[in-house]
């Protein structure tokens, strides 16, 4: 899908607030300096980065171990759906209180608390698993628990960025982030694979528990003058519904977080689909589960990396790649061989990963520095919530009518979703689609241009 020169009448053209303050900080590299990489050149992103590349290794073990090990107990890929859906049951239902916790305490010791208390979670997940005691209902636990503890890390993690790098380094940051998750989970889901079929799941509960002792090392090694603070915002009421006022009147904004609820809650439920098509339609093992994760990281981890040599984000490439993602989705569902359904998962993880960093770095760099918290709460909540409504439904459907219906409704439901937002969009730019022998195109309506030329 092309979106041709004209699309850049589009409202992708991001207002980008101040966060920089006046005074360069001692060790942040001048607002200029750019590069795939340029983000590390800053000291305190630096620790932040390695903390997380280790505990993100340390997460996608326990994912790929917990999705597996509710799979043993149960044999249902149902109820792979239910603790995905547990995991993020508290971002729909707290999420936004979350981000107006994020806008009142200072970031910094906000993480260390967050993320010491994921790493008992995955230890206390670990004793009940090597004891031999582990049942359903304490992975069910388990999740609930960390859902809870992620309501307030994920928009503290996701504002303590800008905090770190300044302004004009946010869009790289984020790439980066993006970037080093996927790099954990290049490795995660092998290890895991090893483990579990070695040992049992229980050491990747355990390893993931004490991977987080890396980035609260790291947060406490940063130098607090160096970073970009933003003043903390005072207890008042309203707080919660200004942020969704602020959000509501703009369209920078709102199109953006609604696109990632529909991809979020159809589009991003792998877990349930691909252990479905290991155990029912390949019948493979631990390992073959793991390969397959291992080749959507390798396709995420290319977009990131991508998205991070861009340096900035538009809103036409956010439509693009919704769309090339959900049709990838449906051609996947249908691949006739194992190799085939392999190899398309890493352009999947492409455009997949090319949606989220795209929407997070417009959505963070359109928003005021004070509303951040929130408005980032409000993104979580949309993307990552809406997965207790997607996953128990496409589970159904998946152990009802197969893996591949499964996966197959999930890409269609993204696609209408992605094509009407597209449209809406349009509208908003006042542009009109063109079709001719250079591709599909968004072009400014003969008004607009007039409009334009006048100007």
């Amino acid at each position: 899908m092309s979106t041709g020169n004209g699309a850049d009448s589009a409202p992708g053209h991001i207002s980008t607030p101040d966060t920089t303050p006046a005074g360069k900080h001692p060790g942040a590299p001048s607002g200029g300096s750019r590069g795939m990489f340029s983000s590390l050149t800053i000291r305190n992103y630096r620790l932040f980065a390695a903390g997380q590349v280790v505990s993100n290794t340390g997460t996608w073990m326990q994912r790929i171990a917990q999705d597996w090990l509710v799979l043993s107990l149960t044999g249902s890929a149902s109820a792979v759906g239910i603790t995905i859906a547990l995991q993020f049951l508290p971002m729909l239902m707290f999420g936004l209180y979350g981000g107006v916790l994020a806008d009142r305490l200072p970031k910094r010791p906000l993480l260390v608390v967050t993320q010491s208390a994921m790493g008992l979670t995955g230890i206390a997940l670990a004793v009940l698993t090597l004891a031999g005691h582990v049942e359903v209902w304490h992975v069910y636990l388990a999740a609930v628990l960390l859902g809870l503890i992620t309501v307030v890390d994920n928009p503290a993690r996701q504002t303590f960025v800008p905090e770190m790098v300044g302004k004009a380094q946010v869009a790289n940051a984020v790439s980066l982030n993006s970037a080093n998750f996927q790099s954990a989970r290049l490795v995660g889901p092998a290890i895991a694979g090893v483990l579990i079929t070695a040992v049992g799941s229980g050491w990747a509960f355990l390893l993931n528990g004490l991977s987080f002792a890396a980035p609260i090392a790291g947060l406490l090694m940063m130098r607090t003058a160096e970073l970009h603070p933003v003043e903390p915002q005072p207890r008042a009421k309203g707080q919660l519904r200004e942020g969704l006022h602020y959000v509501a009147g703009r369209p920078e904004l709102i199109w953006p977080i609604v696109l990632v609820g529909f991809i979020g809650t159809f589009g991003f439920n792998f877990p349930i689909w691909l252990s479905a098509f290991v155990s029912d339609v390949f019948h493979g093992d631990a390992g073959t589960y793991g390969l397959f994760n291992t080749l959507i990281a390798a396709g995420s981890l290319a977009g990131a990396l991508l998205a991070a040599r861009r340096g900035h984000s538009r809103l036409r490439l956010l439509v693009a790649a919704a769309v090339l993602f959900s049709g990838l989705l449906l051609v996947t569902a249908f691949a006739p061989g194992f190799w085939l359904f392999a190899a398309l998962l890493v352009p999947i993880g492409i455009f997949g990963l090319t949606v989220n960093v795209t929407a997070n770095s417009s959505v963070q760099m359109a928003t005021d520095p004070e509303m951040r918290g929130r408005v980032m709460a409000l993104f979580m909540m949309v993307f990552t919530g809406g997965t207790p409504l997607g996953a128990p439904l496409l589970g159904w459907i998946t152990d009802t009518y197969g893996a591949r219906t499964g996966m197959a409704a999930g890409g269609a439901i993204s696609l209408l979703a992605s094509a009407a937002i597209a449209v809406v969009l349009a509208r908003v730019g006042n542009l009109r689609l063109r079709v001719d022998r250079h591709g599909v195109a968004f072009v400014p309506a003969p008004r607009a241009r007039e409009l334009v030329t006048a100007a």
